[in-house]
């Protein structure tokens, strides 16, 4: 998920230039105040639409001074990528599981007798499941909820095949990690000064630790600029994000030479690991949609 970050709050991208065009509207039946000719014959541009503004502005009396400002607001527009690193579900079977049988007979097993319950460890989507003998399954390691929820069934198809009288039954998405990177560093101190609902403790955690009640999330605010927001969906996430980032721009400082370079290797190896065909992403989403789609067409919740 990626959302496009202006300086004063987060908004959607409305096209490759980093200029959104919104629909005319005329103003006290006022419909000649831009001459409609200029938007029906040629393609506008970023410094089209702000030398009107500057125009209609010298028209009203008003002094421009920082044109170069205006351009520069316009296309200086920083990006921020939230990565969701772990989905965490929990489903029941509604039987009881012989987890000494589980362990004989399944495969990517591990019985761990101490703990009462078994794990069990998927490759595709890459994730592993904590089984209980009662019939409790938490799923953790997925990137996204759908493949959360493929995971999930998966499991309990593989329970089934071992021939328990499996149910597919109470699913649901428990909690969410997702982490995200500012385009600046932030004087945490300041911050927790100004905020109370901000908790810093600099001999216990490196990191400032905001609660919010609306959207329900947990954030840690680091100096780096880096966030790690917990949350019980991926759209809380988000709206953590979107609704902390005024609040820390106003810390904001620029970022030394070694944290500069830091996050260079980090990108690095990100891009290292990462999938370097957009499209293979796509596919693998469409892949978990249909299997999903064929799934419930056998067995429905």
């Amino acid at each position: 998920m990626a959302t496009v970050v202006h300086k004063n709050a987060l908004k959607s991208l409305s096209n490759g230039n980093g200029i959104g065009h919104h629909p005319m509207q005329t103003l006290n039946a006022f419909d000649s105040m831009i001459p409609q000719t200029q938007y029906e014959n040629h393609e506008l541009t970023g410094e089209v639409i702000i030398n009107e503004q500057v125009d209609l502005l010298e028209q009203s009396g008003t002094t421009v001074e920082n044109n170069d400002e205006m351009q520069q607001e316009a296309e200086a527009e920083p990006e921020v990528d939230i990565v969701i690193n772990n989905v965490v579900c929990s489903f029941s079977v509604r039987c009881h599981l012989n987890l000494r049988e589980i362990a004989l007979n399944g495969t990517n097993v591990e019985y761990r007798k101490e703990n009462g319950m078994i794990t069990m460890k998927l490759r595709r989507p890459y994730t592993t499941a904590s089984i209980w003998s009662s019939g409790k399954i938490t799923c953790t390691g997925a990137t996204s909820e759908d493949s959360a929820k493929l995971a999930a069934r998966k499991f309990a198809r593989c329970l089934q095949k071992l021939g328990f009288n499996v149910k597919f039954n109470n699913y649901r998405v428990v909690n969410v990690l997702g982490t995200c990177s500012m385009p600046f560093a932030i004087r945490i101190n300041s911050f927790s000064q100004q905020h109370r609902e901000a908790d810093y403790e600099p001999e216990l955690h490196p990191g400032v630790t905001y609660k919010l009640q609306n959207p329900r999330a947990t954030l840690k605010i680091f100096s780096t600029g880096s966030v790690t927001v917990t949350a019980p969906s991926v759209a809380d996430v988000q709206a953590a994000i979107e609704y902390i980032y005024p609040l820390i721009y106003e810390f904001r400082k620029e970022r030394s030479k070694e944290e500069l370079e830091a996050l260079a290797k980090k990108k690095q190896k990100q891009d290292l690991y990462s999938d370097p065909d957009p499209t293979l992403a796509t596919l693998a989403t469409d892949d978990i949609k249909e299997q999903m789609d064929t799934d419930d067409e056998n067995w429905g919740d």
